[in-house]
């Protein structure tokens, strides 16, 4: 295992945390998405664009909680929790938006921090639900050794242009 960071802290994001948020989503996706995504749509990922969506999620108005983990002295990471949208979700279903890692600080323990924050405040008597590109097995592998299996749930998107199935992982 890669040596961890020595000093990590993980505080709630603000809409300052935008544009850094944004480097690391860009960075991660074309990391772990490379072989699974068109590598053209990886290529058009903008981190300005992206900058904005989430300045979005950020807001005030937003129900969900974006964590960012910062250490040596920069953005390494961040995470998204909310209520589930899933159709079929019960009234205080839990969902996992998005966990990102700038790709150096994969393996680190910078990942699973950032969900011990996510998890704290949630009772262990709650679903939390995430889906995961079926193709992408170090996140699967993560969310397992997490306490979260697939429940046999599935759903195309069109990501670039690609018809791509994504697996419904739960924690209950």
């Amino acid at each position: 295992m890669t040596p961890g960071y020595d000093d990590v802290a993980i505080r709630p994001a603000t809409i300052d945390d935008a544009p850094a948020l944004a480097a690391v989503h860009v960075a991660s996706w074309k990391r772990a998405y490379a072989g699974i995504v068109a590598d053209e749509y990886l290529a058009s990922l903008d981190v300005t664009e992206r900058a904005r969506a989430l300045e979005t999620v950020l807001s005030d108005e937003t129900p969900s909680v974006t964590w960012v983990a910062l250490g040596d002295a920069r953005t390494l990471g961040f995470a998204t929790i909310g209520p589930s949208r899933d159709e079929d979700a019960e009234p205080g279903d839990q969902e996992i938006y998005s966990i990102y890692l700038d790709p150096e600080a994969w393996g680190r323990g910078v990942a699973r921090d950032l969900m011990r924050s996510l998890l704290r405040d949630v009772s262990p008597r709650t679903t939390v639900s995430l889906w995961i590109l079926a193709d992408n097995e170090r996140a699967q592998h993560f969310y397992r050794r997490h306490g979260f299996a697939p429940d046999g749930v599935e759903k195309r998107e069109d990501i670039g242009g690609q018809d791509l199935t994504q697996v419904r992982f739960r924690r209950s």
